[in-house]
């Protein structure tokens, strides 16, 4: 078990290590904006794409885990309101809270812990966390009438069409499905990369504040789960996925929100770098629990 831990970790653990290093060697902040928004805009969606062409997904059948990755995210952010830290704005703290790293850090875990056969439900999961995450996210942080924004998502846009068109993907060229698998297999590498570099530029100002936040969250997700899973017909491969969803780091992308509408930027940074450092213990274990008693 042991070695079967090794053989999942060290990939995602190497390739992030590898943005670190050159981010911190390389000479002057190196600019990661305009690979993110490619990586977020042309590779993200192809990867979605391509996974639900070739793991077609019936949202009929797949309801209970459609719940699930609802709950997973909205459950925590209500067991959060009960508590009320300070150096820190409530709307920030719920939403890094609620909006945990499945891109970065959940796809690649996933995909190694349970195999490429669950790649389609991976995908969802993430999908529902995207489009959440700006929508929902977006309306907790601005208070504004941003709610909609996640239509302009990519992604959103190419899950839709990945799940209409997997009964007709023998219609599509050859060439272009290849072509839209190329440009998928590079997001998650790539995304790792972009993680490292994070890290490496990212400062942390209070490691005891942040720890205790990360903490909360993880306590807080550890105490939701078994009651999504106790409410939903969730087969042995979704709870895993479930499981491990509660239980990953803050999203990078919290970082970014909170800076744009000035919701504790700074904190969210801490907590967002604890958090993804703290998953270096904590993940293992989850993946462990997962594969011996689930």
């Amino acid at each position: 078990m042991i070695l079967t831990l090794i053989n999942i970790v060290a990939p995602v653990l190497i390739i992030v290590l590898l943005g670190f290093i050159f981010a911190r060697r390389y000479q002057g902040a190196p600019h990661m904006d305009f690979i993110n928004y490619v990586n977020v805009h042309v590779f993200c969606p192809a990867l979605i794409f391509s996974a639900l062409l070739t793991h077609p997904l019936n949202p009929a059948q797949a309801w209970a885990l459609i719940v699930a990755g609802i709950l997973v995210i909205v459950l925590p952010g209500l067991v959060l309101l009960l508590f009320t830290p300070r150096g820190i704005t409530r709307r920030a703290y719920l939403v890094s809270g609620m909006f945990r790293n499945t891109g970065n850090v959940g796809i690649p875990l996933m995909l190694l812990a349970y195999g490429r056969d669950q790649l389609g439900d991976i995908i969802l999961l993430f999908v529902l966390s995207n489009s959440l995450h700006f929508s929902l996210g977006l309306f907790i942080l601005s208070g504004q009438g941003n709610r909609w924004l996640w239509l302009r998502n990519p992604n959103i846009w190419m899950a839709v069409l990945g799940i209409t068109l997997a009964p007709y993907q023998e219609s599509i060229p050859a060439f272009m499905r290849t072509s839209i698998d190329m440009l998928g297999q590079i997001t998650i590498p790539l995304m790792l990369f972009s993680l490292g570099v994070r890290l490496a530029l990212d400062k942390v100002s209070e490691v005891r504040f942040a720890l205790t936040i990360n903490l909360l969250y993880l306590g807080v997700g550890a105490l939701c789960v078994p009651l999504i899973l106790w409410l939903l017909p969730l087969h042995t491969e979704w709870q895993r996925l479930i499981v491990l969803s509660a239980m990953l780091p803050p999203a990078v992308l919290n970082f970014l929100l909170s800076e744009h509408y000035n919701a504790s930027p700074q904190a969210v940074a801490s907590i967002v770098l604890v958090g993804n450092v703290l998953s270096i213990g904590i993940v293992p274990l989850v993946i462990w629990y997962t594969l011996t008693y689930l």
